[in-house]
């Protein structure tokens, strides 16, 4: 079951409209990071059940990210969130173990969607 969530994206616009995407119940415990290294500082301290990560983003971007998450947690369940679909990104991302992409700007649908799927997959 998902209880903790990591939104990690630059825009603060971008993490406020995810954010009211997520239903209210149940409750979820939510952190946020503005950048790559950042989230992946608070993946490790806040250790999440789902993270939903910007693929472009400065310092570290999300794919960097991604890659270092992985490597920590093969069990890691993380979302790859952009505006930007290239497809060579997209598979990429998946390869590298993102179980979802959702598309910029999510709807509360698509991420009540991604929360079913990854609860039932766990």
């Amino acid at each position: 079951m998902i209880k903790k969530i990591l939104i990690v994206d630059d825009s603060p616009v971008a993490r406020k409209i995810l954010k009211s995407c997520i239903p209210k119940e149940p409750e979820y415990e939510i952190a946020e990071a503005a950048d790559g290294q950042a989230g992946l500082e608070t993946f490790k301290e806040f250790a999440p059940d789902l993270t939903f990560m910007d693929i472009t983003m400065p310092v570290m971007n999300g794919l960097e990210c991604l890659e270092f998450i992985m490597r920590t947690d093969k069990q890691a369940r993380v979302v790859m969130c952009t505006a930007d679909i290239q497809i060579k990104s997209l598979k990429q991302a998946l390869n590298l173990g993102a179980v979802n992409i959702l598309k910029k700007p999510p709807s509360k649908e698509s991420v009540a969607k991604i929360l079913h799927e990854v609860s039932r997959s766990t």
